[in-house]
């Protein structure tokens, strides 16, 4: 009985020694440490088709499981390096004016220094690249080359007015070379012999005679008033006060509202700041191709100052009348008319 009471105190003494001493060993034994994944590096290079470095492409790197993106542009020789970087998948996107966009997958492996294959990219347009630009002279071309078109019955000149509401104005070179076109038509050449042959027929500024003499000094004196009318009127004065020269067609509103606005543009025009403003153009013009004529028309039927002042303000009435013929029944008997649409620059 005491020996068992003996070896039961021994082994209860062997436990308490352990307690004590497993501790102290478990500080001395080494633990085993997970080192951390490596990071690793990725570069390369971008070339066009001919093997070119193109520099300045915007290389943008992302990956699964981080968040956002890491961007950097190629260098004047092409290439591009990111460091630092986790591995695992990745992907690169590479952007540049110019060329087409283009995008590489691909692994990094702990620790890794990966270089990529050779970026090639192709000749793109891409949306930010184009920008069309409309000036307004070329606009107002557009616009020239439909009143150029117009003509009564598809016939007879009718080019000093625009259909479009909002026309763009007209250049310098544009108004001079509306005015050449009117002078040089064979449809004006054909009038003005008409009109030739009726003063010839009554006898008009006879000084001039009959005969094929007088017929040609006829047609002389009234192809010289409207060249001079329609140069000094229609492009000369426009270009140096900046005015439209051109008949602007309203087309909407009730009759009286229109009637006012045809009378009203025989002695106000647009001009080119786009506002109403006196027409000096037109009645300026008028003064000086009726002063230009007394120095062809026989003295007997040469105008004083009087008489040529009254004339202007006929030909300004005349003006109105025909605003008024063209407001309301022209363009119904001009082809083309209709196709004229408003154009902004």
């Amino acid at each position: 009985m005491k020996r068992r009471k003996k070896s039961e105190r021994i082994k209860l003494a062997a436990c308490l020694t352990l307690l004590w001493v497993l501790p102290a060993l478990a500080q001395n034994i080494p633990t085993a440490t997970i080192p951390a994944p490596q990071s690793g590096r990725i570069r390369g290079v971008v070339v066009d088709r001919d093997g070119a470095a193109i520099p300045q492409v915007k290389v943008t790197l992302g990956q699964i499981g981080v968040s956002g993106s890491t961007q950097t542009s190629s260098g004047d020789d092409g290439g591009f390096t990111f460091t630092d970087v986790a591995a695992g998948p990745f992907q690169l996107s590479f952007a540049c004016a110019g060329f087409a966009s283009s995008q590489i997958s691909g692994v990094l492996h702990p620790g890794e220094d990966q270089l990529i294959p050779q970026v090639t990219l192709a000749v793109g347009i891409t949306e930010e690249d184009v920008k069309v630009t409309v000036t307004p002279e070329e606009v107002a071309e557009d616009q020239l080359h439909v009143e150029e078109k117009q003509r009564l019955l598809g016939v007879i000149p009718n080019f000093y007015v625009t259909y479009d509401p909002h026309p763009v104005p007209l250049t310098t070179r544009q108004k001079f070379q509306l005015a050449w076109k009117s002078t040089i038509d064979p449809v004006s050449f054909g009038i003005t012999g008409i009109i030739a042959g009726f003063e010839q027929a009554d006898n008009t500024f006879a000084g001039y005679g009959q005969g094929a003499q007088g017929y040609g000094k006829r047609y002389g004196a009234a192809y010289s008033d409207g060249v001079s009318g329609t140069f000094i009127g229609g492009a000369i004065l426009p270009s140096l006060l900046k005015q439209d020269p051109r008949y602007i067609y309203k087309g909407t509103g009730g009759a009286r509202t229109r009637t006012l606005y045809a009378l009203a543009m025989a002695v106000i025009c647009k001009g080119d700041n786009g506002r109403w403003q006196p027409n000096y153009s037109s009645v300026i013009g008028t003064l000086a191709s009726a002063g230009i004529s007394n120095l062809y028309y026989p003295a007997a039927d040469r105008n004083g100052a009087g008489l040529t002042f009254q004339n202007a303000f006929i030909g300004v009435g005349a003006n109105a009348l025909e605003n008024i013929v063209q407001e309301f029944l022209l363009r119904r008997f001009t082809p083309h008319a209709h196709s004229q649409e408003s154009a902004k620059p």
